[in-house]
């Protein structure tokens, strides 16, 4: 990172103290006893980006809460925490911090940078690039200055940044680096919008018109008076827009989902409540921010949860997800850890590998551990009480050693989110001792919805956030119906997509996650599928696929991912991947197996190496384990429509560069079917299947 982000390389005017008048001002003027509501009242949703909507205010309990715009989150804050660290990272082998009256400062700076480049109310700031202070001063240099924090993934192709910045009306586009900048740089002359494009690292490659050094653009700002935008920040109201997050696109063009500053100061208030996080004044939360910035999980916990709490966010490096963020977790030593699914299915099969490498003496204290920690902690979950001796023992000599390995010695709370989560990985890390929470919700309930905090192998996500509700609706003979929510956290609308507003929101507010669940008596929420995900059979059958791949991946080890196909078809087939090694400058799936998978198959008797070897039906050993694994999931199918028929070995692991995944590692089940036409079709065709040559199985 450029010295010069904190000011004039000779210089730390940017960091003088804020004076106190100053803050009075700021959260005296914005904090009436209640909205100016406008003649008409408004409703609870809008698709206008300059709209406001009504709040879900309760008469009792956190929905009460006053509304808070994020200036006035951050202004409270920087009042009791001021002088406290907000922000880390290393640049080169030196360590950087930011204390949080500074940060807000430099956030105001990059607010009157914004606004003298031209940055429009209700207009996006677009931001291309990975987690960085930069990524955090220009998001919430944007909402100051009344325009939209606009995220963006780094792995869109430039059509797809053209369709961000066109539907937010990005008036400035902040990218990382010259490999970001030139995606921008294709399709500027399509943005009639743009004024201005800022790179935040690295040195400039060549001199354009209206591009700026995150130097440079902080200096425009730097001596601007305060009064446009003190005037701008007293007109802010917390039901209006400040951020946009838009989905992925799986299922079509992505939405710009349209949150206000009471969706996200309510909401991390709310989760940092529910979790029991504990404020700057007592212990200082340490979380890691490594996940997309573009997503809601990423930008709730890293960015407003821990503003809300006075907590510091530690940044990892770009190449996080490709092995190094094991060393920043030593390095940050977090307290709190979110983490996707993959993240912690890689960490599981990382651990497995070492641990097959090691003497037999450890196997066996490990796997004598391991029984311990999983006994105990299950007995915990349904009757709490003093744990044994050789609770105590086992996390002596194995618990604590693995904590410190990984960098999480002092985190007491790992939550998983943004995608399904294995039983089996579950149940591997509650073994270790390291309980893993399910985090359940959607970018249009500005990130969480329900929490689980106990039960934890139940398969249940939780339950949810104080001030919150759940109702299914259309409910089946087993419970079952499409999980519905309402409370604070429920987004504005989608920008300018009325009839996709409508679809999500029902009549009466609620909104409709598309998901299906049921609840037990205690509120505890299941899912049990997705209603766009379900596959209806030819027989009319209904079928969640997921229960089925996860399963399958449990019965056969060797599995990495699994895609269940027979939508409209007469049976089901499925796409197999093998857990292979990944590339660490790339990210991209290579030919060689991962040390588990080699092992695995020299159990099975199997000599392969690679996954050329076992695709396509190459490795007999394999594929007569595969078939068994299988031969098990398919006998406690409930139906004999819920059966895999065939499967098919591909010759890739399904990965992001790929284009399987998304950026969460979430299955893209639509590019995956057209990407595997051939393959699937081949299933279907008047052929055997390569495990089963006499055929399928005998009928239930």
């Amino acid at each position: 990172m450029n010295s010069a982000f904190f000011g004039r390389a000779s210089s730390t005017s940017l960091f003088l103290p804020l004076n106190g008048d100053i803050l009075s001002r700021l959260s005296d003027a914005q904090r009436p006893d209640s909205l100016s509501v406008p003649a008409a009242e408004p409703r609870l949703w809008t698709t206008q980006r300059d709209g406001e909507v009504k709040l879900r205010m309760e008469e009792s309990g956190l929905a009460a809460e006053p509304a808070l715009t994020v200036n006035q989150m951050f202004v409270s804050t920087v009042e009791r925490y001021g002088e406290y660290t907000a922000l880390c990272w290393k640049e080169g082998d030196q360590q950087k911090s930011l204390k949080y009256k500074d940060y807000y400062q430099t956030c105001r700076i990059a607010a009157k940078s914004f606004l003298k480049l031209g940055l429009e109310r209700y207009h996006g700031v677009g931001i291309l690039g990975f987690n960085s202070v930069e990524w955090f001063v220009a998001d919430i240099g944007a909402i100051l200055a009344g325009g939209f924090a606009v995220g963006i993934y780094t792995t869109n192709s430039p059509e797809a940044c053209q369709y961000v910045a066109e539907n937010s009306k990005a008036n400035i586009i902040v990218v990382e680096n010259h490999k970001q900048l030139q995606k921008i740089l294709q399709i500027e002359d399509q943005l009639p919008h743009l004024k201005a494009i800022v790179q935040y690292k690295d040195e400039l490659k060549e001199k354009r018109p209206n591009l700026y050094t995150w130097a440079e653009f902080l200096e425009l700002g730097r001596d601007e008076p305060d009064a446009p935008l003190d005037a701008i920040i007293a007109s802010q109201k917390p039901n209006q827009c400040c951020s946009l997050i838009y989905t992925s696109g799986t299922t079509g063009q992505p939405k710009g989902v349209m949150l206000s500053h009471d969706n996200l100061t309510w909401t991390a208030y709310s989760t940092a409540k529910h979790v029991s996080l504990t404020a700057a004044s007592q212990a200082q939360e340490v979380v890691v921010s490594y996940l997309p910035l573009s997503h809601i999980a990423a930008q709730m916990v890293d960015i407003w949860i821990a503003m809300k709490i006075g907590g510091v966010t530690y940044f990892a490096q770009p190449d996080a997800l490709k092995g190094s963020l094991v060393d920043t977790l030593k390095e940050a030593r977090p307290t709190a850890f979110m983490g996707v699914p993959r993240v912690w299915e890689k960490m599981q099969e990382k651990m497995k590998a070492v641990g097959a490498k090691s003497s037999t003496v450890r196997r066996k204290v490990a796997a004598w551990a391991k029984d311990v920690g999983l006994r105990t902690n299950l007995s915990k979950n349904s009757a709490p009480g003093s744990a044994p001796v050789s609770y105590h023992v086992a996390k002596k000599l194995v618990f604590k050693k693995v904590r410190k390995a990984l960098g999480l010695d002092r985190c007491t709370k790992c939550y998983t989110g943004a995608a399904p989560i294995t039983k089996d990985t579950l149940e591997f890390f509650l073994s270790l001792n390291i309980p893993l929470c399910e985090l359940y919700g959607m970018s249009e309930s500005s990130g969480p919805h329900t929490i689980s905090l106990t039960r934890l192998l139940s398969c249940s996500c939780g339950i949810e956030l104080p001030g919150c509700k759940t109702k299914l609706h259309n409910k089946d003979e087993e419970g079952n119906g499409e999980i519905c929510f309402w409370g604070r956290h429920v987004f504005m609308g989608y920008l300018n997509m009325p009839d996709k507003t409508e679809e999500a929101l029902d009549a009466e507010g609620w909104l409709h996650s598309g998901d299906l669940g049921k609840q037990d008596e205690n509120g505890f929420l299941f899912i049990t599928g997705r209603i766009k995900e379900l596959i209806i059979t030819a027989g009319g059958e209904n079928i969640p696929p997921v229960p089925i791949e996860d399963a399958v991946k449990e019965a056969v080890p060797l599995i990495s991912n699994a895609m269940l196909v027979g939508d409209k078809r007469k049976f089901l087939s499925m796409l197999l991947t093998i857990k292979c090694q990944v590339n660490p400058d790339t990210g991209d799936p290579q030919d060689e197996l991962t040390p588990e998978a080699v092992e695995l198959c020299r159990q099975l008797g199997s000599k392969a190496t690679r996954v050329s070897e076992i695709s396509g039906g190459r490795d007999p050993a394999v594929n007569a384990a595969i078939q068994e694994g299988i031969k098990r999931v398919n006998e406690k199918s409930t139906s004999n429509a819920q059966r895999i028929q065939k499967w098919v070995v591909l010759d890739r692991d399904f990965s992001v560069g790929g284009g399987e995944l998304g950026p969460t590692m979430k299955l893209k089940r639509p590019v995956v079917m057209k990407m595997y036409k051939e393959q699937i079709d081949n299933c279907y065709k008047d052929v055997a299947s390569p495990a089963t040559p006499d055929n399928p199985l005998p009928p239930k």
